[in-house]
């Protein structure tokens, strides 16, 4: 009786070669999903850029806006001071008129400053969102070549600090 022959050596190497692609495309599918992720962190540390720059020069032309305020607060004083001195008559209602426009002159001021903070305040937090994406951006860049995929879950936490900072920022 002659014995069935099955190729089992051809079997075992379409088998190797089958596994082998899945675990290709299962690896690939892990690194598209790193590079997807990495791409969105890049750009919510680009956007946090964006708007952190918008809010360091709101917060530098509110400050400017204050400085001019003051200035002209000084000036209303001077001539206050000026009109007091004078040997005008009329000199009291000058005088009043001056210290009437320098309180509002001040409330103006004053806004300026707290706006200038405020301004400020969004711009620190929207630095830490950016600080925090490109952390987990170079994570996510590590995990890609040492394929351990730890690191990818490690940045991905990261960027949603960095979203929660980035959220924060915008209100």
């Amino acid at each position: 009786m002659e014995e069935i022959e099955v190729p089992t050596e051809q079997l075992h190497e379409t088998i190797g070669e089958k596994v082998e692609e899945a675990e290709g495309h299962e690896e690939k599918k892990s690194m598209m999903g790193i590079a997807i992720s990495t791409a969105l962190m890049a750009v919510f540390a680009a956007l946090s850029s964006l708007i952190a720059g918008h809010h360091s020069d709101e917060a530098v032309l509110e400050q400017i806006h204050a400085s001019d305020q003051w200035a002209y607060y000084q000036a209303k004083g001077i001539k206050a001071e000026i009109q007091s001195l004078s040997t005008n008559t009329d000199k009291s209602a000058a005088i009043t008129k001056y210290k009437n426009e320098q309180a509002d002159i001040k409330k103006e001021a004053e806004a300026s400053e707290a706006a200038s903070h405020l301004h400020l305040e969004h711009h620190a937090i929207l630095a830490r969102a950016v600080t925090l994406f490109q952390i987990s951006i170079a994570i996510s860049a590590i995990a890609i070549l040492t394929k351990k995929r730890i690191l990818w879950f490690a940045s991905l936490g990261i960027s949603c600090f960095g979203l929660f900072f980035f959220i924060s920022g915008l209100f």
